[in-house]
């Protein structure tokens, strides 16, 4: 197992960032009217995901370290939950979204590992 230095070498990390690019992509077919709706919500959400993780990664202490990895999971729930109601109101097909959830479900696995990692060291 490589040893990991930096944030970005941390699988969680590199499967967020992937997940917020598609998230990014997605959404720039949203309609104009959800510029300052759902697109800037989902959007902020989605780097919070990878924001948290590489503020997390960097922290010395163990206990804040959990904290930020506790943050950046619930703006991982957030994203999901706009990207269901963006499929409620028909602005996001349910194929992508299917496709968004499961990568974000991805995410919140290694983001757990992350979590138990920690714990183990308290």
């Amino acid at each position: 197992m490589n040893k990991i230095n930096n944030y970005y070498d941390l699988k969680a990390w590199q499967r967020a960032y992937k997940f917020t690019l598609k998230v990014y992509e997605v959404t720039s077919d949203f309609p104009a009217e959800e510029k300052f709706g759902l697109i800037s919500q989902i959007r902020r959400a989605s780097i919070s995901i990878t924001a948290n993780i590489a503020e997390g990664f960097s922290r010395y202490y163990f206990k804040d370290k959990i904290r930020f990895y506790y943050q950046a999971r619930g703006s991982l729930s957030e994203v999901q939950s706009f990207l269901l109601v963006s499929r409620g109101l028909n602005i996001l097909e349910s194929s992508f979204c299917e496709e968004l959830v499961n990568h974000a479900d991805e995410v919140k696995r290694l983001i757990n590992g992350l979590i138990k990692s920690i714990q183990k060291q308290l």
